[in-house]
């Protein structure tokens, strides 16, 4: 299918006379594709994204940080085959509590994917943030704990079986390269402590900071980006958004208090949906789970990037204290 023929589509959707590609938004990372705005004249709504994925664009996918290889081209190319069954299955699930956009087409061949997707600008959401305040903080750990109470127990059918971008068994180069000997030979043991919770949901898999768009009152969120969304515990999507946007000393000063306002945000929202849960035992079990997390993207970090900023001696204490207690209790 070519553009013309997936616009002739989306027209109809739209009840629309004409689509106009007004800006080419971002290339897709390794150069997978295009997201671009298209304007609408007489239709449903004034404007529309639409995301193209070429997904046998590369013999060799470049990449910035020289992962090109045949495991990484693969997760790419699955992580946008489960980006477009999010959006078929899943996503109408999503109330204002935690926005995402609606999707109005998504046609897929062997060779490319199209998705044309709400333009959360028009919506209401035009505000994207490199640093954030103490209520934008509050705002994003309240949309992923009205995502996880939304989708808690659900079976993650069509998605990852276990969510993030980051997850071990999806990316064994990374660990292969991994230098810290002691955070590489506890690797199985983290992951095995997150997958063993009892207290399933889905988890965003890639809750960083760029993910959110605000409203311009800054009373509200959305997100975007569901490539790695997937079965897990809560506390990845927490510990990685907190890292996304916090310095070790503000990680680590703010700790107590990024949780509580989590987990009240989180017994608010399962009350709502009047889900049957132990919450006590809920929250215990995902509280002693957060260093896990924490650690379990750091053990990635380290392998992928070992000079990135976000290894910091916040992260290495929490995974030094991590290793000790597995290593005291096996």
């Amino acid at each position: 299918m070519d553009i013309d023929q997936f616009l002739h589509i989306l027209r109809q959707k739209l009840a629309a006379t004409q689509l106009e590609k007004v800006a080419s938004l971002q290339r897709l990372w390794s150069g997978y594709g295009e997201i671009s705005r298209y304007r609408v004249k007489d239709g449903k709504v004034q404007s529309v994204i639409l995301k193209h994925i070429q997904l046998s664009h590369h013999d060799t996918p470049a990449h910035p940080r020289g992962w090109n290889t045949d495991t990484s081209h693969r997760r790419k190319i699955t992580s946008y085959q489960i980006e477009s069954a999010w959006y078929q299955l899943w996503s109408r699930h999503c109330n204002v509590d935690c926005r995402v956009p609606v999707c109005y087409a998504i046609e897929q061949s062997h060779t490319e994917i199209w998705i044309a997707l709400e333009d959360l600008d028009g919506a209401g959401y035009p505000v994207r943030k490199q640093s954030v305040t103490r209520q934008e903080v509050d705002l994003c750990l309240k949309w992923l704990a009205h995502f996880h109470a939304t989708f808690m127990g659900k079976r993650p059918t069509q998605l990852w079986p276990q969510g993030t971008y980051w997850h071990l068994a999806t990316r064994p180069d990374e660990l292969e390269a991994l230098a810290d000997i002691p955070l590489k030979q506890a690797a199985r043991a983290i992951d095995r402590q997150l997958e063993a919770t009892r207290f399933k949901t889905f988890v965003h898999g890639d809750a960083k900071l760029a993910n959110f768009c605000f409203s311009v009152d800054g009373s509200s969120a959305a997100a975007v980006d569901f490539q790695y969304v997937g079965g897990g515990c809560g506390m990845k999507d927490v510990a990685y958004f907190v890292g996304s946007c916090l310095d070790a000393s503000s990680s680590q000063n703010e700790e107590a208090t990024i949780l509580n306002t989590y987990f009240g945000a989180l017994k608010i929202a399962l009350e709502r949906q009047a889900i049957a849960i132990d919450f006590h035992a809920l929250e215990a079990d995902w509280r002693s789970l957060y260093p896990c997390a924490w650690t379990d993207f750091h053990r990635f970090l380290k392998g992928w990037s070992p000079r990135h900023w976000k290894i910091h001696s916040y992260s290495e204490q929490m995974a030094k204290t991590v290793i000790e207690q597995l290593t005291t209790n096996p």
